[in-house]
């Protein structure tokens, strides 16, 4: 039996990958190399992947089903955790075919695959941006979650959406991780820890939006990996029949300004900081209520900013050879 993880050349997938690979399990991964983002980089993230003997890899798009489906034929899975997906809020205003295909054709192709290979258990990836304009914090799974403020959010409750109905049809249990701004090494050049940190390194300016007064639940990779293998592993454990969604963050939300100065503080430069207003998709505060992953799998983060960030730019600056 092996795992199945798409979007594996991605920041989530490679990290949760390795850390799978490192215990022994056998991981096919899938991955299409979209070049939303530096492909190079999620080559590199490959290249630490392809040194584990129990690591099979191929260039599948998830929209195209033929080519999914051909991986399900090769192989055998028991779970699949299905991490590839088209992110980012503002860039989902500019090409909203690439989410309708990728988060949504692609998804319920994966879906389609379980069903009719007979794969019961997948972990997939949502996001917190399916609270929209949520003003009631922390953010709960209980929460109405029928006002999404960008095309991203909403193509991540469509999957969730999607992801019941072929739990109620076919028997699939399936969970959803609402990840909170994921950061750490091998992270997303689109990503706010990656963009302040390069640009303050090569002192320009950095835009702060909405005058800096936004909170963001930023969450480590490491946690993030601990929590998603732990769902993983217990899905179905007790035989039962599921399809939830889980929030999975650090459950402190950190000003923006605060989370500038952990950078500039360890980088020793100050930042150019050019206030903006706030941009359309974007929220300002998101805040993860962890009590039902941390019931339900034992979920707890460990790691503060103050303690993130460091080595993200330590990993930052080695890459780079600064």
């Amino acid at each position: 039996m092996s795992i199945l993880v798409t979007g594996i050349a991605g920041f989530i997938g490679s990290h949760v990958a390795r850390v799978l690979l490192e215990r022994g399990e056998q991981i096919i991964g899938i991955d299409n190399f979209s070049d939303y983002y530096d492909v190079n980089l999620k080559k590199n993230r490959l290249k630490v992947l392809e040194n584990f003997d129990n690591f099979t890899f191929h260039n599948v798009d998830i929209s195209n089903i033929v080519s999914v489906e051909n991986i399900y034929k090769k192989y055998t899975f028991n779970k699949v955790c299905h991490l590839a997906a088209q992110a980012g809020v503002r860039y989902s205003l500019e090409a909203p075919m690439e989410y309708i295909n990728t988060n949504i054709v692609g998804h319920t192709n994966i879906l389609e695959c379980c069903r009719n290979y007979n794969v019961k258990n997948i972990v997939y990836a949502s996001s917190s941006s399916v609270y929209g304009g949520n003003t009631k914090v922390p953010f709960s799974v209980k929460d109405r979650v029928d006002n999404p403020v960008s095309l991203y959010a909403a193509t991540k409750r469509a999957d969730e959406l999607i992801s019941y109905t072929y739990h109620h049809l076919y028997d699939l249990n399936t969970i959803g991780l609402r990840f909170f701004t994921v950061y750490g090494p091998w992270g997303r050049p689109d990503m706010a820890t990656w963009i302040f940190t390069k640009k303050i390194i090569n002192k320009e300016p950095i835009d702060v939006y909405n005058n800096g007064n936004m909170e963001r639940d930023f969450t480590y990779i490491d946690d993030i990996v601990a929590g998603t293998i732990s769902v993983l592993d217990s899905i179905n454990k007790e035989g039962l029949k599921l399809s939830k969604v889980y929030n999975i963050g650090n459950n402190k939300p950190e000003n923006l300004l605060s989370f500038i100065s952990v950078i500039e503080n360890y980088l020793n430069i100050k930042a150019i900081k050019k206030f903006k207003p706030i941009q359309p998709g974007d929220v300002i505060k998101t805040y993860a209520d962890i009590s039902d992953i941390k019931n339900d799998f034992n979920f707890l983060p460990t790691t503060s900013i103050k303690e993130g960030v460091p080595k993200f730019i330590d990993w930052y600056k080695l890459y780079h050879k600064l």
